[in-house]
């Protein structure tokens, strides 16, 4: 579910009146998406680097004007995706605002998280080579990334709570573990051989949440090797 519509799984047709975007909006908001595919699909054919935002709008189909009437710069296009993600884990809060349980909730977002930026190795290794290479698309994805962990860490605290998760660790320090544990696994991924990803993601999250679910708390009341300061 993108960031423009994660925050309800409600359709437009379902929502109140005055909720509803107009049409106007909804053209706007798929204008955008097209301008978000067409580049993705040339990140993936031909990198980052290589890509211009006039092929870009060739791609999808519109002038190289319309460009510009919604991202600044074709860096602002990762920005976007980034965007997409915290939209995402957004909805993932949400749920488990609605009662449900934190450890399916974040395991469905490893999964959620992968589908656009880990389409393929090729396009992955050229996202993160855009991230690590370009000063303003790092500093775009490092933002994002600090917001998406105030919601995770809203997650975490939330399972603290309700004793579904560890409370000797800080909820600041697990939103972190959970994106390292998911961009980890991502980057490895990149650099192997053509594997599913969801694979490698299920083992990934099978050994981060034994970690930290609330029984895996030693029974004798010590900090786990989570909550240990180094």
């Amino acid at each position: 579910m993108d960031a423009g519509h994660a925050l309800s799984d409600l359709t437009a047709h379902q929502l109140p009146g005055h909720l509803r975007p107009t049409r106007r909006e909804r053209r706007r908001a798929e204008t955008r998406q097209r301008l978000l595919m067409a580049a993705l699909r040339l990140f993936r054919q031909r990198g980052f680097a290589a890509t211009t935002v006039e092929q870009i709008t060739e791609a999808a189909d519109l002038g190289k004007g319309t460009f510009f009437n919604y991202f600044p710069s074709k860096e602002h296009i990762l920005g976007a995706l980034a965007e997409v993600q915290r939209g995402k884990i957004m909805a993932a809060l949400e749920a488990v605002n609605r009662g449900r349980d934190v450890s399916g909730v974040l395991y469905r977002l490893y999964h959620e998280l992968r589908q656009r930026p880990a389409q393929s190795q090729r396009l992955a290794r050229s996202l993160l080579l855009a991230i690590l290479s370009n000063h303003q698309v790092r500093r775009l994805v490092a933002h994002n990334l600090e917001q998406g962990r105030a919601l995770l860490r809203q997650i975490f605290e939330l399972g603290q709570q309700r004793n579904q998760v560890r409370r000797d660790c800080d909820a600041v320090e697990l939103a972190r573990l959970f994106q390292q544990s998911f961009l980890g696994t991502v980057l490895v991924w990149t650099l192997g051989p053509a594997t599913p990803l969801r694979q490698s993601l299920d083992a990934s999250f099978r050994v981060f949440w034994a970690g930290i679910a609330a029984d895996a708390l030693p029974s004798n009341g010590e900090k786990g090797a989570a909550g240990r300061k180094p």
